[in-house]
């Protein structure tokens, strides 16, 4: 899947609060996280966007306090990537973190939309007790949920292969549900981005790429 352009859609910041009606209807993807976990340097990454990044990148945990929608466009259609606040701040006010966990519940328990989840793993660390209420919860909605484990190039590759063999074990999941990815590098894109366009469009749905038009300027290309 090859990313054309993106641009910000709004943002739900309420229980109860409707997503952009731009985003009604259209293939999502949500992307969920500690907020410590590197989500928006990933985003970023992810859509081409590493010069001017879409998605804020904070040195304060916690900032993002909106479930942000993204209008992307692709070779194989349009889809929205959602960006979901980061859990597992315990700094943050005990009365805010019940108001995210609201409205992130009532985003996911909705769900029509929703084609799945990628949970983010801290590479480092793996699956943390944050993590994995998580990812219980989601398999509780029965959403599928793929897992990239960031910040890949801070260990070596030796390394690398014995975290994800660990986060593979400790999630119960198969191989091929768990990705490495590095912001910093862009290791791990391609391979998101084809999981990705194969999870929103599947390939009866698949719209050729003769037929999807631009609109806006394209992302730029990550390097």
């Amino acid at each position: 899947m090859r990313i054309k352009s993106v641009e910000f859609a709004g943002a739900i910041g309420q229980p109860g609060q409707a997503p952009p009606e731009s985003a009604r209807g259209m293939p999502q993807v949500a992307f969920s996280g500690r907020s410590n976990v590197g989500k928006s340097s990933l985003i970023n990454r992810l859509l081409g966007r590493t010069r001017t990044a879409i998605a804020r990148v904070s040195q304060q945990p916690g900032k993002t306090q909106e479930i942000n929608f993204y209008r992307v466009r692709a070779d194989v259609g349009d889809f929205f990537l959602v960006d979901l606040p980061g859990y597992g701040y315990a700094r943050a006010p005990e009365a805010l973190r019940k108001k995210w966990e609201g409205f992130i519940h009532a985003y996911l328990s909705r769900g029509e939309d929703l084609a799945g989840v990628v949970q983010l793993v801290d590479m480092r660390t793996g699956p943390t007790e944050d993590d994995l209420r998580s990812v219980d919860y989601l398999a509780e909605l029965g959403v599928p949920v793929l897992f990239a484990l960031t910040k890949a190039d801070k260990l070596t590759a030796t390394k690398r292969k014995e975290a994800v063999a660990a986060a593979v074990k400790t999630l119960q999941v198969e191989p091929d549900q768990v990705i490495a990815f590095s912001s910093l590098k862009g290791d791990g894109r391609e391979e998101l981005l084809e999981t990705l366009g194969a999870l929103l469009f599947p390939a009866d749905d698949a719209v050729p790429a003769e037929e999807v038009g631009d609109a806006g300027d394209p992302a730029e290309t990550a390097s």
